[in-house]
């Protein structure tokens, strides 16, 4: 089945099955290979997207569920303010070790600053869930998302 789905502010019209994980539409179809594969049940944030603006993983997100809906991947979020800035401040603050779970983390804090602009701990703390480095990369994670904020609203 055809569907018209948009990525990153682009129309796509996408031959595959209603069901098929948005994950795999991204990169298997689209060459959008941003967007990781880390365990495929939603429980690790790598294949972390926009859908509408919230934070949302992939690989859960069947392809006819986003017709609707104005997708970002980690190629398309530093064309907004806070996608730019969250990926500005991590380069400056060297925050990846490895980086393969990167794009999920910053897709989630770029999410959460722009629902919440000045997090506390318990806002990153939720904001960020799910969101598993293997690295342990999660003090310089939390100290970028925590100097936006102070940065937003100084």
């Amino acid at each position: 089945m055809s569907y018209t789905i948009e990525i990153n502010g682009i129309k796509h019209d996408v031959d595959a099955e209603g069901d098929t994980p948005l994950l795999w539409v991204l990169r298997d179809i689209l060459n959008l290979t941003g967007t990781k594969f880390g365990c495929g049940i939603g429980q690790c944030g790598a294949c972390t997207v926009h859908a509408n603006g919230s934070a949302v993983r992939s690989c859960q997100l069947p392809l006819e569920a986003v017709v609707n809906l104005q997708i970002t991947t980690i190629e398309g979020v530093g064309e907004t303010e806070i996608g730019r800035k969250v990926q500005e401040r991590w380069l400056t603050l060297d925050v990846p070790q490895c980086g393969y779970c990167q794009g999920g983390q910053i897709m989630s804090a770029a999410a959460l600053l722009t629902r919440t602009p000045r997090p506390k701990d318990e806002d990153i703390d939720a904001g960020m869930a799910g969101n598993i480095c293997r690295c342990g990369c999660y003090t310089r994670i939390r100290a970028a998302i925590k100097h936006l904020g102070e940065a937003q609203n100084a």
